[in-house]
């Protein structure tokens, strides 16, 4: 075993200025900055055992707030840095850009490629302690955000490590309690964390990982010996795999490790998710690129190889062989080099022919045998069938690239546009019904406000293939407006708008637009909701009035709150857009200064892809069984349980 001292650990700065500008650090002081800080705790618990140097990490959310994780690696350093003259432990816990990860000589692989997680949760907390078990000592410090003269001094040393005895155990245990001065909420979600456990514990196949909620005393156990194996069983679960068990391929090429699992489902769908060093990069990159290009080479050349394509016929292209692929590929590699400050496209030129090398060969190997020849077949059906929608898809997309049939005559009476030219400023409103959209033109600021009504519902993408979502009208309108394309042909620097809202009717009919819009942007115009583009407007539910004040009620809570405290009022329950003038649409829904939205979002792209696969997909069984188990059908209509309410009075 590698030695692991204070001396590995490497020195870029100090720690300043965390708590004055968390965003720098964490992105955001909501709920996902809060969790932040516990997954940096977490990753460093994960690169020990990942690493070969222990087996098990164990999570804990307390019910004073606080949360723990323990691990049973090597430890953290403990002896004197020798050059800050202080223990490795509040080197890692004071120091920014410090830790053990900067040298290929204590990690082989790791995630927390920055060093700044371990003291930006310590800089972000009201206390911090750090438990050490190495060599068989104990050790303790603690760390506290203390108040001195009105200033707030972060992540402080209170006790500096000392010994506490002898042990028989390994590993770190730290605990923190996030601090409410700049977080306000710090209310840990057990299903957030649950969902990120599962994901690593994928990812690092025989990793046990416990989660214990003491708030609730629930316990999850999480370890799965088939690794990613196992993890695309689990996508495919609510969908229709056209064989079992999935595809697994694994090798190491110039200390690059690739591991591979796939599967084909009956719909429509690409669904690649790609890891590098457990971290997600869903933008893709140059691994993802070397898997696409293995795939489409290894499965040209078996429908060659068996006579389903001729040499003279033209081969497949890469889209038709993804058609209703379910993968996962997990690399892990040194000096990962990541495209931008948010790591989610890996940029390394290497991985891409290291990986290809990989998939190839074992592609090739899985191909060869007589046992998995009619897997092949039934790969380059699929394909053949996508070959055909490629060709009716690409007759639409001609269709949805011609000037005069889009922006000119589809868009005539339909879009009312801007008169700005600027697309950074601009917005456009999807607007149920031509009603509201009546209503929508009359009320908007027409400089930067563009107009765009729904004349019928949009076809739901999920359950049908691409030339039949071109083919619908509503969906070529919105194509054509926002400028940028879709699929493979997507330019995010044609978007016409910067800001693109859906604004629908607050009730069933509208929320299964909402839901069908968002679905087609997911599926074909994804880069417009990472790069945050897309929005969700919100209309009042509800208008209050008494005989000299009105009330907007955007929520039920906020409907609760104003009539606990008057009487004699009148209560109206908006059900559609249309029933509010351009006065009153333009200063609850409409004015920027006014409004509220909600920006759309994807933070686990693997639990997106599930749940819009199972509320919008053909199979009803998943969506019947996830009602059965969570509705409340118990429970009356909100707005009659006011009208109640009034009645009584």
């Amino acid at each position: 075993m590698a030695s692991y001292d204070s001396k590995d650990l490497i020195v870029l700065e100090g720690l300043d200025a965390v708590r004055m500008r968390p965003g720098m650090y964490i992105g955001t002081t909501g709920p996902k900055g809060l969790h932040h800080l516990l997954w940096e705790i977490i990753d460093n618990a994960i690169d020990e055992v990942a690493n070969g140097y222990g087996n098990k990490v164990e999570v804990v959310l307390h019910k004073d707030g606080t949360a723990s994780v323990q691990d049973n690696g090597r430890g953290i350093p403990v002896s004197p840095h020798p050059k800050l003259k202080i223990s490795g432990v509040e080197v890692v816990f004071t120091q920014l850009h410090a830790g053990g990860k900067f040298s290929d000589h204590n990690y082989k692989y790791s995630g927390g490629l920055h060093g700044v997680g371990a003291s930006v949760t310590n800089a972000l907390s009201r206390y911090l302690e750090v438990t050490v078990y190495k060599d068989g000592k104990k050790y303790f410090a603690r760390f506290e955000s203390v108040e001195k003269n009105g200033k707030i001094h972060s992540g402080v040393p209170v006790i500096h490590l000392k010994q506490m005895g002898n042990t028989t155990l390994k590993g770190t245990y730290v605990r923190f309690l996030p601090d409410d001065r700049v977080f306000g909420d710090i209310n840990f979600n057990f299903d957030t964390v649950y969902e990120r456990l599962k994901e690593t514990a994928f990812l690092n196949k025989g990793v046990h990982i416990e989660l214990i909620d003491e708030r609730t005393n629930r316990k999850e156990t999480l370890c799965y010996e088939g690794g990613i194996r196992d993890y695309v069983t689990s996508l495919t679960i609510d969908r229709k795999p056209l064989f079992v068990p999935p595809i697994y391929i694994e090798n190491e090429i110039e200390d690059t490790y690739v591991s591979l699992a796939l599967q084909y489902v009956d719909n429509y769908n690409e669904s690649i998710f790609s890891y590098v060093n457990n971290i997600p990069t869903p933008e893709g990159g140059t691994h993802e690129v070397g898997f696409k290009t293995a795939l489409t080479k290894v499965l040209n050349d078996f429908a060659k190889k068996h006579g389903l394509i001729k040499d003279k016929d033209v081969p497949f292209i890469g889209d038709d062989f993804r058609e209703g692929l379910v993968a996962v590929l997990s690399i892990k590699m040194k000096n990962v080099q990541f495209e931008g400050q948010t790591k989610t496209k890996l940029g390394n030129v290497e991985a891409r022919s290291r990986v290809e090398t990989i998939c190839t060969q074992g592609l090739n190997e899985f191909f060869v045998s007589k046992k998995n020849e009619n897997i092949g077949n039934i790969i380059i059906e699929k394909a053949k069938g996508a070959a055909r929608t490629r060709a009716a898809a690409k007759r639409a997309k001609d269709l949805t690239r011609a000037k005069n049939s889009i922006e000119g005559s589809m868009l005539i009476g339909k879009l009312a546009n801007c008169t700005s030219k600027n697309p950074d400023i601009n917005e456009v409103f999807i607007v149920e019904g031509d009603s509201a959209g009546g209503t929508a033109k009359q009320g908007r600021d027409r400089y930067y406000q563009a107009i765009l009504p729904l004349r019928g519902k949009p076809l739901n993408s999920e359950k049908k293939r691409i030339d039949q979502v071109l083919a619908n009208e509503e969906i070529r309108t919105i194509i054509g407006a926002i400028g940028t394309g879709i699929g493979e042909d997507f330019k995010l620097e044609n978007l016409k708008y910067n800001k693109i809202i859906i604004l629908s009717d607050a009730d069933q009919d509208g929320m299964h637009i909402r839901c069908i819009l968002l679905t087609f942007f997911f599926r074909y115009m994804r880069p417009l909701i990472t790069n945050g583009n897309i929005y969700v407007g919100m209309p009042p539910l509800y208008k209050v009035k008494t005989k000299d004040r009105e009330w907007y009620c955007y929520t039920d809570e906020e409907l609760e709150a104003v009539t606990s405290n008057i009487k004699n009022y009148t209560l109206q329950r908006y059900k559609g857009l249309g029933e509010m003038s351009a006065e009153q649409l333009w200063s609850t829904t409409m004015d920027p200064a006014r409004r509220s939205m909600i920006r759309v979002t994807v933070e686990d792209a693997v639990l997106a892809d599930k749940e819009i696969s199972m509320w919008m997909g053909d199979d009803v069984g998943p969506r019947k069984d996830y009602i059965n188990k969570n509705a409340n059908f118990n429970k009356l209509d909100n707005f009659e349980t006011f009208e109640k309410k009034k009645e009584n009075e």
